[in-house]
C-alpha cells in the first residue's frame, strides 16, 4: 500500500456497536458540512463539531477529509450497485422495460438523498487513485450483472451483449448523475419515463428492419 492509499484509509474499523455508531455519526456529520460549505471550507473541525465529537475522537477513525469523502463515495457506488442488482436477479422473468423501470427508479433514489453533496462530489472532491479504481470495480460488476440479464431476456434482440450492457450501465449512471446533481433537477418521473423508453427501444428494436425501411424511404424519395 502506498503512502497516498494510507491517507486515504480509515484508521479505524468499528467492532462494535458503539464504535459504529460514531463512525455513522461523523459521515453523516460530513454530509451536512460539505453540502454548506463545499468542499474546501468543509473542515475535520466543522465536521467533528456537527458530529458532537471531539477532533481527537474524528481522528481516530479518519486521518483527513479526503478519507471521509472517500468513504461516503464509495457507500453511494455500493449502495446503487447493490440495490441495482436485486431488480436485475429478479428480472429475467419479467420485461425487460418494466426491469429498466426499476432500475432507473432505483437509481434515482439513491442519487435524490442529497443532490446538494452529490453536486459537491462531482464538482469539488479529489478524484483519488482508490476511488477511481472502487468504481471502476463496481461498474464492472454492475455491467457483468447486466449482461447476464439481457443474455436471459429473449426480447432483448441486439446482438452484442457485451457492448448494450457497458452502454444500458454507464447511460443510465451518467444520465442520472448528470441530471440530478444540476442546480435545476429535471422532473424525475419524465427523465425515468423517456429514459426507460430510449433504452427499450435501442434494445428491442429490430435494427435490420430498421434499416432496410430506412434504405426503402431513401429510394422512394430519390425515385420522386
Amino acid at each position: 500500500m502506498t503512502a497516498g492509499q494510507r491517507r486515504l484509509q480509515p484508521r479505524k474499523r468499528p467492532r462494535q456497536q458503539r464504535s459504529a455508531r460514531t463512525r455513522d455519526r461523523i459521515l453523516e456529520a460530513a454530509v451536512h458540512v460539505f453540502t454548506k460549505y463545499g468542499y474546501a471550507r468543509g473542515t475535520t473541525k466543522r465536521i467533528a463539531e456537527w458530529a458532537d465529537i471531539s477532533i481527537g475522537s474524528l481522528y481516530q477513525y479518519y486521518p483527513n477529509k479526503d478519507a471521509i469523502v472517500v468513504e461516503l463515495a464509495v457507500r453511494h457506488l455500493d449502495t446503487g450497485v447493490a440495490l441495482a442488482n436485486q431488480h436485475r436477479q429478479a428480472g429475467s422473468l419479467r420485461l425487460i422495460e418494466d426491469v429498466l423501470r426499476d432500475i432507473v427508479a432505483t437509481a434515482i433514489d439513491n442519487h435524490r438523498q442529497d443532490p446538494e453533496f452529490l453536486r459537491v462530489l462531482i464538482d469539488q472532491a479529489p478524484r483519488s487513485r482508490e476511488l477511481m479504481a472502487k468504481a471502476s470495480e463496481l461498474q464492472d460488476i454492475s455491467i457483468d450483472a447486466m449482461r447476464q440479464l439481457l443474455s436471459a431476456q429473449p426480447e432483448v434482440i441486439v446482438e452484442d451483449k457485451d457492448s448494450a450492457a457497458r452502454l444500458v450501465v454507464l447511460t443510465i449512471e451518467l444520465v442520472v448523475h448528470q441530471a440530478l446533481a444540476a442546480p435545476r433537477t429535471l422532473d424525475t418521473d419524465v427523465l425515468s419515463r423517456e429514459l426507460v423508453a430510449m433504452l427499450t427501444r435501442y434494445l428491442t428494436a429490430d435494427t435490420a428492419n430498421s434499416a432496410t425501411d430506412r434504405s426503402d424511404t431513401t429510394g422512394s424519395d430519390l425515385a420522386h
